[in-house]
C-alpha cells in the first residue's frame, strides 16, 4: 500500500494536526512539501487537492481530503483499530465528550488563539516576509484567558479533557498551542494549574514529542 501523502509544511499548525494524528495511529505517511512563502498553496496544482487553496491536503489512495479536522478523524476511524489507546471513545459517553471538546476546540479556543498563531508564525512566513500586525495582536491577547477560564475549571476534575484518558480532544489542541507556548501570552497558562499540568501531561506523549521536534526543525 502506497504511504498516505500530507501535502503542506508541518510548521503550519493545521498540517501539523494532521501529522499528530497520523504519528498516534503509527501509519506510514509522506508529507509532500507546499511553499506558503512563495504562493503554491494558490496553484492550479494545489486547488485540485483543496479548492481553498489552504493548507493541509490529504491523499489516502483513491481519496483526496481538505480540511485538517476532518481529516484527522478520517484518519482515527480508519486506521486507530484495535490499539489499547482508543483515544477517548471506548464507550458511548466518553464518545460524547470528546465530541464536545471537539466542538470547544474549534468554536472557542481556536478563534480566541488564531489571531495570533497567524500574525506572529505565519504572516512572516508569506510572500515577500510580511509584518505581524501588532493592533489585531493586541486586540487578541486576552481572548485566551477568558475561554482557558474554562478548560481550568474542567481540568480541575479530569486529567484530560473528556476523561482520564488522552483522546483526540486533547491533540486537538497541540499545534496552536505550542507555539502559543513560546510566546510572551504564556502567562495565562503558568497562572492556571488544572491547564499547565494538562499542557506538560499532552507535551510527554510519545506522538507529541515527535511532532514538536519536526515543527521546531522546520521553523528554527
Amino acid at each position: 500500500m502506497a504511504p498516505v501523502k500530507v501535502f503542506g509544511p508541518v510548521v503550519s499548525p493545521n498540517v501539523a494536526r494532521v501529522v499528530l494524528c497520523l504519528e498516534e495511529v503509527g501509519v506510514e505517511y509522506e508529507i509532500v512539501n507546499v511553499e506558503f512563502a512563495t504562493g503554491e498553496h494558490k496553484s492550479p496544482e494545489h486547488l485540485q487537492r483543496n479548492p481553498f487553496g489552504q493548507l493541509p491536503a490529504l491523499q489516502d489512495g483513491d481519496l483526496m481530503l481538505f480540511e485538517s479536522r476532518a481529516i484527522s478523524r478520517h484518519v482515527l476511524r480508519k486506521y486507530k483499530g484495535s490499539q489499547v489507546n482508543q483515544l477517548g471513545e471506548s464507550n458511548l459517553e466518553e464518545a460524547a465528550l470528546v465530541d464536545v471538546w471537539l466542538e470547544v476546540e474549534a468554536n472557542q479556543y481556536d478563534p480566541a488563539i488564531a489571531p495570533i498563531i497567524y500574525q506572529q508564525i505565519l504572516v512572516p512566513m508569506q510572500a515577500l516576509g510580511g509584518t505581524p500586525d501588532e493592533v489585531a495582536i493586541g486586540e487578541s491577547v486576552g481572548k485566551p484567558r477568558k475561554v482557558l477560564g474554562v478548560y481550568e475549571a474542567r481540568l480541575g476534575k479530569r486529567r484530560y479533557l473528556a476523561g482520564d484518558a488522552i483522546s483526540l480532544a486533547d491533540l486537538r489542541h497541540f499545534p496552536h498551542t505550542h507555539y502559543v507556548m513560546g510566546m510572551s501570552y504564556v502567562a495565562v497558562f503558568d497562572e492556571l494549574p488544572g491547564v499547565r499540568a494538562w499542557w506538560q501531561d499532552l507535551m510527554a506523549h510519545l506522538a507529541v514529542r515527535k511532532v514538536t521536534t519536526m515543527m521546531d526543525g522546520c521553523s528554527g
